[in-house]
């Protein structure tokens, strides 16, 4: 089971293989390959499984304030889009339709409040006018 917290769920409909640092993107590669192969997500508060490269670096940003705020704005979001409770301690299988639901609710804004002062808001822009080509996660 992967342990994501709610506004990664965002994240890696944009993921592009760009990250951090090597070890954060090989991390999210590896994770990426398992939420494409259907593995269950248990939603969790606080650093997940994304997160882990990066806690034993200076750059630990994801025990921030914002970064809470950014997790409570996706997840009310997400709850909408999905139409399903999504908060800590859920569990999630997401298949194809509901990756394609997320994604059309990206791009057309209705889940970017989580993304308001996110470093990586411009590529996620970018990538989500692309009709997200070239994500890691990919279109099935």
């Amino acid at each position: 089971m992967i342990r994501l917290r709610a506004h990664h769920l965002l994240c890696m409909l944009t993921y592009v293989g760009r990250g951090y640092n090597p070890a954060f993107i090989a991390n999210f590669d590896k994770l990426i390959e398992r939420l494409a192969q259907g593995e269950k997500i248990l939603l969790v508060e606080g650093p997940d499984d994304i997160c882990h490269p990066l806690l034993a670096t200076d750059d630990q940003h994801c025990l921030h304030a914002s970064v809470l705020k950014r997790d409570k704005q996706a997840a009310a979001a997400l709850s909408e889009v999905l139409g399903c409770i999504v908060a800590p301690n859920t569990c999630l299988t997401l298949n194809p339709e509901q990756f394609d639901l997320m994604r059309t609710a990206f791009a057309q804004g209705a889940s970017r409040a989580a993304c308001s002062g996110c470093e990586w808001s411009d590529l996620c822009t970018s990538v989500a006018c692309s009709g997200f080509a070239n994500t890691k996660l990919g279109k099935r």
